[in-house]
């Protein structure tokens, strides 16, 4: 799993350096919001797609004993909130999207990339001697930014497209 980055640096370079040139505030801040507004529908998809991930299990063996999770904390939200965007319109131009690892607490910092694999491997409730795996819809982060990536271009080259004609 990777971050999801929208650049066509040779332009978005070409055009940060015209506005920084000619003092452009607005039209910079237009950019920019018009960029993360590109952008936002890709991250709420993402969020709402980690939410309604399917991870299941095999299911408990006979005799088998149960409890409840020693954690209260939700995995899909949690990982959900730590989903960013950060637009740049400096020295290296573009969005990004992107899992602040950060925003995640240290035993669940890989866990995205593993739920997009679609297989969880992991310790019953903490004992380390006894494991189980679950098994995750794969590829939840790859899919969504394919479906995505189309109309990102298209939004990010309609943008430039104006900034470059109130520029002339």
């Amino acid at each position: 799993m990777r971050d999801v980055r929208l650049t066509n640096t040779g332009s978005l370079l070409e055009l940060s350096r015209r506005l920084r040139a000619a003092g452009g505030e607005n039209i910079r801040q237009s950019m920019h919001r018009r960029i993360r507004r590109a952008a936002e529908p890709l991250k709420d998809d993402l969020q709402s797609s980690i939410r309604s991930l399917d991870i299941r299990s095999r299911g408990r063996g006979q005799g088998k004993r149960g409890g409840p999770s020693p954690t209260t904390r939700p995995l899909r939200a949690t990982i959900a909130d730590a989903i960013r965007i950060s637009v740049r319109t400096g020295a290296s131009p573009g969005a990004r999207v992107w899992v602040d690892k950060g925003r995640l607490p240290p035993d669940l910092r890989n866990m995205p990339t593993v739920l997009n694999e679609g297989r969880v491997r992991h310790p019953v409730f903490g004992n380390r001697r006894r494991w189980t795996e679950q098994n995750a819809t794969p590829l939840w982060w790859d899919n969504t930014v394919r479906r995505h990536t189309p109309r990102m271009e298209r939004e990010v080259a309609r943008v430039l497209d104006d900034v470059r004609r109130r520029l002339e």
